[in-house]
C-alpha cells in the first residue's frame, strides 16, 4: 500500500511563493503519472497539475498555468509543486496522487493566501 505525505504548505501573502513536496513510499513510484490536486472549503477536489513518469511532459489547470511548476525526483520518490504569484483563490488543501487518484489520499497540506 502506497503512503503519500504532503508538506510545505503555510500562510503566505498574495504574490508570494511556496514549494510543496509529496513523498511516496511502498511501491514503484517512477512508472506513474503523478498529479497535484486541491480542495477549497465547500468545493470538490480539483486537478492542479500532472507530470509524466520521466518528467518530460507536464499538464496544468488553466487557473495555475504560468504560475505553478510541477517536478519530480524518482530516486527520492517525491513530487514537487512550486507555486509562485499566489492568489487568495489558491487557498485550499493540496494533495498529491497518481493522475487517476489510484492510491489512498494523504492528509494534504494547507495553503492559505491572504489578500
Amino acid at each position: 500500500q502506497v503512503q503519500l505525505v504532503e508538506s510545505g504548505g503555510g500562510l503566505v501573502q498574495a504574490g508570494g511563493s511556496l514549494r510543496l513536496s509529496c513523498a511516496a513510499s511502498g511501491r514503484t513510484f517512477s512508472t506513474y503519472v503523478m498529479g497535484w490536486f486541491r480542495q477549497a472549503p465547500g468545493k470538490e477536489r480539483e486537478f492542479v497539475a500532472a507530470i509524466s513518469w520521466s518528467g518530460s511532459i507536464t499538464d496544468y489547470a488553466d487557473s495555475v498555468k504560468g504560475r505553478f511548476t510541477i517536478t519530480r525526483d524518482n530516486a527520492k520518490k517525491t513530487v514537487y509543486l512550486q507555486m509562485n504569484s499566489l492568489k487568495p483563490e489558491d487557498t485550499a488543501v493540496y494533495y498529491c496522487n497518481t493522475r487517476g487518484g489510484l492510491w489512498s489520499w494523504g492528509q494534504g497540506t494547507q495553503v492559505t493566501v491572504s489578500s
